[in-house]
Parts: structure tokens; sequence; C-alpha cells
């Protein structure tokens, strides 16, 4: 492997109301040469998602600890949100940034998931390109049934049960999805109108799995009180930000409601930034000096102390 190689880890939590919790969390990722990029909570889904780079090994061992954390701190039978999830440690991410190939990312989610089972008693599924099974390879199909169904479906078919690990989910842990892909923005439009009925028909127009945008995957939920498109782009080369942007608002006009604004969570590739475009404007507070992974890499943030 590269010495020289920069892997991107994007663990995402099922805690997005607790600052303090999330705090905790973070500052036990803190690791020689890794570097913290972004962090935030969104309590409307009660979520957190922080981004880490570094060279391999050392963000393996940051990603390992945060599980650990997270199992420690976050109870998903008392935990509540509309984002899907089945552990308290959600969802472990590796991507290459430079100097290394998916293939390797993938090695390294292999090794990560055994560590976390080994040193936390958390059972890992895999996905995207560490996928040990072809019915694993969509993060959607890992989490279907949620903590609570598949808590259950562990118990009577072998087929859902973990890669390493179990049989059973970690009794208030659950179980994480560990997994290596390319860039995924996750962004959300909130519609001007509470009209759930269409941010969920708009969600089902565009979703690639409905015959829509490819690489968009996208739900429509209740956020806060307003109705929102909340989606997961995962090939912006092929479909640009602006095209899913300018759908979304065609849409959104045939069923009489109009787009409010937007937000991004977590960053987004130099290569998807189009300076100027109208889906750039809609994001609130959007700076992209905070916001373009490859400009954070230059800045990163001072680890929390707590």
């Amino acid at each position: 492997m590269n010495p020289d190689a920069i892997i991107e880890c994007v663990p995402n939590f099922s805690e997005g109301t607790d600052p303090v919790v999330v705090g905790k969390i973070v500052a036990a990722m803190q690791t020689e040469s890794v570097s913290l990029l972004d962090w935030s909570l969104d309590t409307a889904h009660n979520r957190s998602v922080v981004t880490i780079a570094g060279p391999p090994a050392a963000v393996i061992a940051a990603a390992v600890k945060s599980v650990g954390k997270a199992a420690e701190l976050i109870d998903l039978t008392r935990q509540k949100g509309v984002h899907p999830r089945i552990g308290a440690a959600d969802v472990v991410p590796f991507i290459p940034v430079s100097g290394i190939s998916m293939a390797e990312c993938a090695v390294l989610a292999r090794q990560a998931g055994l560590l976390i089972w080994r040193t936390y008693g958390v059972p890992v599924y895999f996905y995207g390109a560490a996928a040990a099974r072809p019915d694993r390879v969509q993060l959607e199909d890992v989490r279907k049934g949620q903590f609570e169904g598949l808590r259950e479906a562990t118990r009577r078919d072998s087929s859902r049960c973990p890669d390493i690990g179990g049989p059973s989910l970690h009794e208030t842990a659950g179980a994480s999805a560990v997994g290596a892909r390319n860039f995924l923005i996750a962004y959300n439009v909130h519609l001007h109108q509470p009209d759930i009925s269409a941010a969920r028909a708009i969600a089902r127009d565009i979703r690639a799995s409905n015959g829509g945008l490819h690489g968009v995957k996208a739900i429509g939920v209740v956020a806060n009180g307003r109705a929102q498109v909340s989606m997961n782009i995962t090939e912006f080369q092929i479909t640009p930000m602006r095209h899913i942007h300018s759908t979304i608002k065609h849409l959104a006009q045939r069923h009489g409601v109009l787009i409010d604004d937007a937000e991004l969570i977590g960053l987004i590739p130099e290569d998807a930034y189009e300076e100027g475009a109208d889906w750039v404007k809609q994001i609130t507070g959007f700076d992209p000096a905070l916001k373009i992974l490859e400009r954070r890499l230059e800045q990163p943030l001072a680890w929390p102390t707590v």
C-alpha cells in the first residue's frame, strides 16, 4: 500500500440531540496524524455525522475507537429518530482520497470490522465495495427493518445475521455497517409548504431505484416540522448537483409546492462544487472553505476537549 495514501472516514452515529454525548464520541477519535474535518448534529434526524481523514492505519484506529465510545454512550432501545439505523455507530464507510484504490479501502473496511467485533463486541455487516454478499452491497438492504426489526430477524433467520460477530445484535448498540464507497453527498431540500405527501412523491420520482435519477437515493420526511426531501447522491459525476436541484424544483412546481432552502450534511468534493449555481445559493450558510473536502484538509478542525 502506498505509504502516502490518504483515506476519508465518515461515521454516522445514532445521536443528534445531545452535544455532550457526540462531543465525547468525536474526542475519542483523536489519533495522531488523523485530521478532524467536520462534525455536526442533526436534531431532526437524531443523528450525527463526523468526517476524518489521514493515513489508513491511523484512520482505522480512530474509527474503531468511535464505535466503542458510541456503544458505551448510546442505547438504541431508548433512541428514536426519523433516519433509518441499525447501530449506535450506524455506518462506518471508508473512502479513497489519494494514493489508494477502492479495492484497498474494501480490505481496510474488513480489517476495521474485525477489530470492532474483537475489541467491543459490536457485530458488523459489510456493505458497498466491502460487501461479503451480493445482497448486502446496498446499505438500505442491510438496514432493512432497522434496529428493532433486524434484532428480531437475526433470532429466526440465519440469513440476516451479521457478517462478523453475533449471531445476535449487541443488546443496546445494535450492529455497525462497515464499508468502502466513493464520495457521497448528503443533500436535503426543504419545501416551503409542510406537505409531506409532496416530499414523498418527489423523493419517489427522483429515486434511482424507481427509475429516477442515476445515483440518487431519496426519502420524504418531516424534519423540525418541515417537509424535507432527504437524499444521498452517490454518482455526482454522472448526475450533477445542478440537475438534481432543477429536477426537484420542477417536480415541486408540479405538486403545487415551492423549494424553501437546502442543507449539506458533511463535506462535498471539489469536483462537485459549482460556484454561483442555484443549488449552492440555496444551502443555508454554505462556506466553501468549510464544506469542501480538499479545502478542509488544508485547515482541519481542532479536536473537542471533554
